[in-house]
């Protein structure tokens, strides 16, 4: 077997995630892997690697020099490849855990919160261009930008992605949850038990997962009309496959909405001294976009019900 033949091994499917992905991020991600594998370094320890270099960026993003920002262009690449790393490794050795899963999920929205913490530090400051004249202007933009936008964009882009796993691979190569089983999952634990921990990662999912829902009303009565018709979960193959053959097009749309071209951005606006742009992006560019792949992604659900159904 090929080094892209191992790579490709511990990717979801080549569908949901694209040659860019596979060459610049699953392959350093991996051998990285291969190297913690012969140090018997744990996936929690290289997720707290890569939340430390991740928030670590948004410290040389702060400062406008050319050096500073490289500096944290690289150490940003370097945490993509450590957030890749861990989730393989796991596969690797079998160590995957609740607190990995969490700490996983959690590490994108550490390097964020981070970054965008000091690029409104950086824009209001007193050597900013403009003498820091942004004032509070900027903390209201990158608010929207950040605790709105860029939250419901990675929101439905992950889902949208294990809908069409759902379809492509069945049950069991989906992490498709739905928060009305999570929540029942919720109320038989006790706060104190030995779940405690389970209880209180559902208390954030389950909110989590009624976000995505609440954004795709179409999907809901879809998956409704599929359980009630189909309670085994095997779906027939014919549908599978139209379903996939639509839904395929909107995967690529879906990426762009998450980590890649994002990042892309924010680089070449710290590049270009003007980072107030990247909030600008995602606002005025990823969001309509976020609207447009809801909008497609609904009416095939809804064509599909009515196939279903009639």
């Amino acid at each position: 077997m090929t080094l892209r033949d191992r790579v490709l091994s511990t990717m979801k499917s080549t569908e949901t995630e694209g040659n860019f992905e596979l060459y610049v991020t699953r392959l350093p991600g991996y051998l990285w892997a291969l190297l913690f594998r012969t140090l018997h370094v744990h996936p929690i320890a290289v997720t707290l690697m890569s939340i430390v270099l991740g928030v670590g960026s948004a410290y040389f993003f702060y400062f406008p020099s050319l050096g500073m920002t490289l500096v944290g262009i690289l150490l940003l690449v370097w945490a993509n490849w450590f957030d890749c790393a861990d989730g393989q490794l796991a596969r690797m050795t079998g160590q995957k855990t609740l607190i990995g899963r969490i700490l996983d999920g959690f590490a994108g929205d550490l390097w964020f919160f981070a970054i965008y913490l000091a690029l409104c530090l950086r824009l209001t400051s007193a050597t900013a261009p403009w003498g820091g004249e942004w004032g509070p202007w900027i903390w209201l933009l990158a608010a929207w930008a950040g605790l709105h936008c860029h939250v419901l964009q990675c929101n439905i882009a992950d889902y949208y992605r294990n809908i069409h796993l759902r379809f492509l691979l069945g049950q069991e190569g989906s992490e498709l949850d739905n928060s009305r089983e999570e929540r029942e999952k919720y109320k038989r634990m006790a706060w104190f038990s030995h779940d405690w921990f389970q209880k209180l990662y559902l208390f954030f999912y389950i909110r989590y997962t009624r976000r995505q829902e609440n954004m795709t009303p179409e999907f809901q009565q879809l998956n409704q009309s599929l359980r009630r018709i189909y309670p085994d979960g095997e779906l027939p193959v014919d549908l599978r496959r139209r379903f996939c053959r639509e839904s395929r097009p909107l995967m690529p749309l879906c990426n762009i909405l998450t980590f890649d071209t994002r990042v892309g951005v924010l680089f070449l606006t710290l590049l270009l001294g003007e980072p107030w742009l990247y909030f600008c992006f995602e606002i005025l560019v990823l969001e309509p976009l976020r609207h447009y792949v809801i909008r497609r992604h609904e009416r095939l659900c809804r064509r599909t019900r009515e196939e279903v159904v009639s």
